[in-house]
């Protein structure tokens, strides 16, 4: 990060095997070894290019807002190199006390059967470009782009959220355990 006194540069370096191109209207298409991801980055005096190895975010004159614009692409960016080279997964644990629950998945929608004894399905939507894969009483959920492997997890979280029932005594449910970098619950 240089800061100078009018000046704010950020920089990324491309790693290896990871392929960034830029478009004129803000458009990054990052490749990597799991797959491809773009998305457009358009905010006023933000100036997005690459240079030798490497993604420079700059702003002239920045205002607060733009300082925070800046700061936001830059992870941003950050995510979408992490994602097309590692990937990101979330877990989740099934919990029953009560009634015995039944998840599967089904081409784009999470099937949660028999939740506290209620006769009608819940359904989870899976968002596109993540796998939810079910192992025992766990849902694993990945793909490259971390916003659309949370979201989906929240989904499936969500779905099987009680808002009339006391919490102490009904603790059915699925819930996160695992995030993309850390784990919410020790084993």
């Amino acid at each position: 990060m240089m800061y100078e006194k009018h000046y704010l540069t950020l920089h990324i370096d491309i790693p290896q095997g990871v392929d960034v191109s830029i478009s004129e209207d803000g458009m990054i298409l990052v490749k990597g070894p799991k797959g491809e991801l773009k998305r457009i980055f358009s905010y006023p005096n933000i100036y997005i290019y690459k240079k030798d190895n490497k993604i420079i975010l700059s702003s002239l004159y920045p205002s607060k807002r733009a300082k925070r614009m800046l700061k936001t692409f830059y992870s941003h960016i950050k995510n979408m190199i992490k994602g097309v080279t590692e990937g990101y997964e979330y877990r989740l644990k099934i919990v029953y006390v009560h009634f015995p629950m039944k998840v599967k998945v089904d081409r784009d929608k999470v099937i949660i059967e028999n939740f506290i004894g209620e006769k009608k399905p819940r359904i989870a939507k899976i968002l596109e470009g993540v796998k939810v894969k079910i192992e025992g009483d766990e849902i694993i959920v990945e793909g490259i782009d971390k916003e659309k492997v949370g979201q989906t997890a929240a989904n499936i979280e969500q779905a099987t959220r009680l808002s009339e029932k006391d919490r102490r005594k009904f603790q059915d449910g699925i819930y996160i355990i695992k995030k993309a970098e850390k784990w919410l619950l020790k084993e």
